[in-house]
């Protein structure tokens, strides 16, 4: 599995640089010119063109592109085109709130979802099933901007429970993390029980419980663990769309995540900035796709990978 992995890190570099030319390419294309929003409105063209040459921004794409490895291979991510300040630092401060945000949502998405889709399928066609599939389908059908919007009226303007945004305890991540692990839970909970409703059928269930052993044995042992290897598949793309993906949960309770900083830096066409941000992105929806990869091995000793 050691050399598995590393074979597979190794196999990330090549990928990174096709998704550094794709991002590079697609952010030129935005309409719009950084240099004369920074000139300001009142800039003559001189002014306008004085500023893009001293953002590089009069060089050929393959120059600039060249320029920017460069620097990213030396640990250099650039500046701001917007403030000046160096990427590394913005993302340094922005990234924290956006994984306890994003890790929050997944921990409570994956075990409610799992509980209510074991339960359906045990309780089959039971009220319990019928239940937790109208939970399923209303978190998926609930738009998030919606939900975090009521989430905020009732506990945070009503109740006064919670604040209505920022982040200055761990109250903040509440009503976030209920907004952004809404639709996740639904999702997990319906593929928890199409999976379990799967294994149950199976023979080796049957043979455990002509054996006398108890329900929870049989369901917990020895159904649960062959079932999550979807779950876990489901959960892991989910948990890499959620890092990439928290924009508008982040603008809804403003939270100076990389998400809203995303927002700010397209809307100002901080190509530095953008660049940055859907490269780290990318860089961890493949790191996670590598670890769902390896949990297959540990819920199912069956599965090898090949080291060659």
């Amino acid at each position: 599995m050691g050399r598995y992995a590393l074979q597979r890190l190794i196999g990330i570099v090549p990928l990174l640089f096709i998704v550094s030319v794709l991002v590079f390419m697609f952010i030129h294309l935005i309409p719009g010119d950084p240099a004369r929003l920074i000139a300001g409105k009142e800039a003559t063209l001189e002014e306008i063109n004085q500023t893009r040459v001293l953002l590089g921004l009069d060089q050929p794409l393959w120059k600039q592109y060249l320029s920017y490895m460069k620097d990213m291979f030396q640990g250099d991510l650039g500046n701001s085109i917007r403030s000046g300040l160096p990427v590394t630092e913005m993302m340094k401060s922005r990234f924290l709130p956006t994984l306890w945000l994003t890790l929050l949502s997944m921990a409570w998405a994956v075990v409610i979802g799992v509980v209510i889709g074991i339960v359906s399928a045990v309780k089959r066609n039971k009220w319990p099933d019928y239940a937790g599939m109208l939970i399923a389908i209303s978190g998926i059908s609930i738009p998030g901007f919606w939900l975090g919007l009521v989430l905020i009226q009732i506990f945070s303007v009503q109740l006064g429970w919670f604040p209505t945004g920022g982040i200055d305890s761990w109250k903040s991540y509440v009503l976030p993390s209920l907004t952004l692990g809404a639709g996740i839970m639904s999702m997990i909970a319906r593929f928890s029980r199409s999976s379990m409703l799967e294994t149950m059928r199976e023979d080796y269930i049957r043979t455990a419980r002509a054996k006398g052993l108890m329900e929870f044995v049989v369901v917990g042992r020895h159904a649960l663990r062959n079932s999550l290897i979807q779950v876990v598949t489901i959960a892991g793309l989910q948990f890499g769309f959620l890092l990439g993906g928290s924009v508008m949960v982040e603008t809804v309770f403003s939270i100076p995540g990389l998400g809203r900083m995303l927002v700010d830096s397209i809307s100002f066409r901080d190509y530095t900035v953008i660049q940055a941000e859907l490269l780290l992105f990318a860089a961890e929806f493949i790191l996670i796709n590598l670890v769902v990869d390896l949990l297959y091995g540990v819920l199912n000793p069956k599965i090898r990978y090949a080291d060659n």
